[in-house]
């Protein structure tokens, strides 16, 4: 196919947009693949459907090559389906809700687990139309608080999504794996590096869950890795739990005067001045640090919780609200420590001198969940609920206990993975796709069951398989490009070739026309710069912005039959004859 640039519907621009925050979304703009229309929502151009439309092409192919069938369903659907597996209280604030103009409720699907078990519920009742994988893709909806860097974290996003329907939990294995595998080839394909992690399966529900991140220093992912082939979400990343130290002839706890010691750093200072110990001085580390967090639940009813960590780790709220999801968490406030007379600000413990603080035997009925690295037997300095006042010795098991254990604390480089294959080092990633086990529980909530060999109705599993198509692009855009402008993978640019003529005389015009007339019958998709009043420099620029790796250049040596070819990924520039351009751009397609 032959595509004039002077009749594309196309218009580059020179400075960079004002909102764009990453490189992918400044070049898609720049270069003319996308335009804003609202924040996180943007319209799609030529050039971008072209690139999209390859990639969700190689993604057609995989599924299907991995057994899977497609079908499309709307993106507006009712509120009742939702409604009986909970989402549609879960999603909170985070979906796009309406109603129609009789009163029903209806919503823009962030994701599609429930019609796709109906649709299956309707048509299917016996394990032997079983197993059976089917996929669409398909735009999503949800409302993000903060849209940013474009096409990474937008409101309205294309999705490829999957389901595989078993009746045995042998069954989802095969079909997730071949998935998983599917997955593997797909970004394989796309040139795409990636990591698969470990990963909190979150609203979605079910058992295993995987995360496929592409490393990028603007990923809105933190995962940990080992050399020894360990990679998880810091989300799903297990503390090592130490082992229990006997209680018994432990020294007794001991309150001692602390003012003005509201900090971690003070007490420490303070505490290695007044209660100077023998073998070593005192750290963060031997401190226990308590925090008050306010939890807003579903039904809008307020909990506090207390969760302690380590004094020399912080408290990673986005673990947290894993934790306690659907729940939001919060620290909890001036108004909510006013109303609890025992909880003093700055000097807050596990242990008081007039009883218990926390737990349901305590007067606040506040519960207490620690680390898990706060084993019985560890003993902790402490506030000890009283202003001015700190503890020592307070030993875990014995002075006080815990109601619960959370992954609270922030992950650290050097700490160790869960299976023992030595010290975790961070990294930053951007999630291009995910993998769910769901088991049963969507088929059992929405009634789908089949009959069994045996005649006995059984609750089918299921697995959820994601791919973030117009994430992908962004993704791809992110790690393809230099300074001058996208530079994009030969299997996913908009054209094969760009044929410039890069001159004003109208009888080397006319060779760069002839020329991408035989490119054409040759097979390629040509993108002619045919614009006769624009200069060499402008088009030269407009190239290297648009992205297409594979340039050919029609200037004053055509008339003697040499044009040049540029490669732009490779920064090769070579001078070759007009008759040679076919055979080099198929040893290069």
């Amino acid at each position: 196919m032959l595509t004039r640039l002077s009749q594309l519907f196309v218009r580059t621009l020179r400075e960079d947009p004002a909102d764009a925050e990453v490189t992918s979304h400044r070049l898609l703009l720049r270069a003319g693949y996308i335009r804003r229309q609202a924040p996180g929502v943007f319209a799609w151009l030529p050039l971008g459907l072209k690139v999209r439309r390859k990639i969700e092409a190689i993604i057609r192919e995989e599924m299907e090559a991995a057994g899977a069938q497609e079908v499309h369903f709307p993106a507006l659907l009712p509120r009742e389906p939702y409604e009986v597996t909970g989402r549609w209280t879960e999603y909170g604030d985070g979906i796009f809700r309406l109603k129609d103009r009789k009163g029903a409720d209806y919503l823009l699907a962030p994701t599609h687990e429930e019609v796709f078990t109906l649709l299956v519920k309707d048509l299917y009742s016996s394990y032997k139309d079983l197993p059976l994988s089917i996929y669409q893709i398909q735009d999503k909806y949800r409302d993000e608080a903060r849209p940013r860097a474009g096409l990474l974290r937008g409101r309205e996003f294309s999705m490829k999504d999957a389901y595989s329907f078993d009746y045995t939990d042998a069954g989802l294995n095969l079909s997730y794996q071949k998935q998983r595998d599917a997955y593997e080839r797909i970004f394989t394909r796309l040139g795409l590096e990636y990591v698969i992690v470990q990963a909190d399966a979150g609203a979605m529900g079910g058992s295993r869950s995987e995360e496929f991140l592409h490393p990028t220093p603007v990923g809105e992912d933190t995962f940990v890795r080992t050399a020894g082939g360990y990679a998880a979400n810091v989300e799903a990343f297990r503390t090592v739990v130490p082992e229990a130290i006997e209680v018994a002839g432990q020294p007794d706890a001991m309150i001692f005067d602390s003012p003005d010691s509201a900090t971690i750093a003070k007490l420490v200072e303070l505490a290695n001045r007044t209660q100077a110990r023998d073998d070593r001085a005192w750290t963060s580390a031997d401190t226990l640090k308590l925090i008050l967090l306010a939890l807003t639940n579903l039904d809008g009813s307020r909990e506090l919780v207390a969760v302690g960590v380590p004094g020399d780790r912080d408290i990673d709220l986005k673990r947290l609200e894993v934790v306690f999801a659907p729940a939001e968490v919060e620290p909890a406030s001036e108004g909510d420590f006013a109303k609890n007379a025992l909880l003093i600000k700055g000097y807050i413990g596990p242990w008081s001198p007039t009883g218990a603080v926390f737990g349901a035997e305590s007067t606040t009925k506040i519960r207490l969940l620690l680390d898990p690295r706060i084993v019985t037997g560890t003993a902790w300095m402490a506030g000890a609920n009283v202003v001015g006042q700190h503890v020592l010795n307070l030993v875990a098991g014995r002075d006080f206990v815990a109601d619960g254990f959370v992954e609270a604390a922030e992950v650290r480089d050097g700490d160790l993975a869960p299976d023992g294959s030595g010290p975790i080092e961070g990294a930053r990633g951007m999630e291009i796709g995910h993998v769910f086990q769901l088991g049963r529980k969507y088929a059992e909530a929405l009634g789908l069951k089949v009959l069994d060999e045996n005649g006995k109705l059984v609750t089918v599993t299921m697995g959820s398989y994601g791919i973030g198509v117009t994430r992908i692009l962004a993704v791809i855009a992110e790690s393809n490009n230099d300074a001058k402008g996208l530079i994009w993978p030969k299997n996913v640019s908009p054209f094969d070739v760009h044929v410039i003529a890069a001159t004003k005389e109208a009888e080397l015009h006319a060779l760069a026309d002839e020329l991408s007339v035989r490119l054409v019958a040759r097979g390629f998709d040509v993108l002619y710069d045919d614009r006769p009043k624009v200069s060499a420099g402008v088009k030269f620029g407009d190239a290297e912005l648009l992205g297409v790796p594979l340039i050919v250049i029609v200037g004053r040596d055509a008339a003697a039959g040499l044009v040049e070819f540029w490669d732009r990924a490779t920064g090769e520039r070579q001078s070759v004859s007009i008759d040679a351009v076919g055979d080099l751009l198929s040893a290069h397609v």
